[in-house]
């Protein structure tokens, strides 16, 4: 019965989560260059991770939404935008 009650309080921990973080969107990075290029003066969250192999973040907002991508190799992100290095980006699931 313990268990139950902890995977529900579990459940609710994420679902929190996710409603705090509001809604993010996986996309390729060629789908979020395009992205890039709809909004004018992008703001750019960019960050480096990886446990094993380095990887690089990025995520932007636009419409409402927070689009999120990760790459093998850095984005050449077009003239204009403005970035800000985070430590770490951290997104549901």
């Amino acid at each position: 019965m313990a268990a139950a009650g902890g995977a529900v309080a579990a459940a609710a921990a994420i679902a929190n989560a996710i409603k705090a973080s509001g809604v993010v969107v996986r996309v390729s990075p060629a789908d979020f260059q395009a992205v890039l290029g709809k909004i004018e003066g992008p703001l750019v969250v960019c960050a480096r991770g990886g446990l094993f192999s380095t990887n690089y973040q990025y995520l932007v907002s636009y419409k409402g939404f927070a689009f999120f991508t990760k790459s093998s190799e850095p984005l050449l992100l077009p003239a204009g935008v403005e970035t800000i290095a985070a430590q770490k980006i951290w997104t549901p699931g």
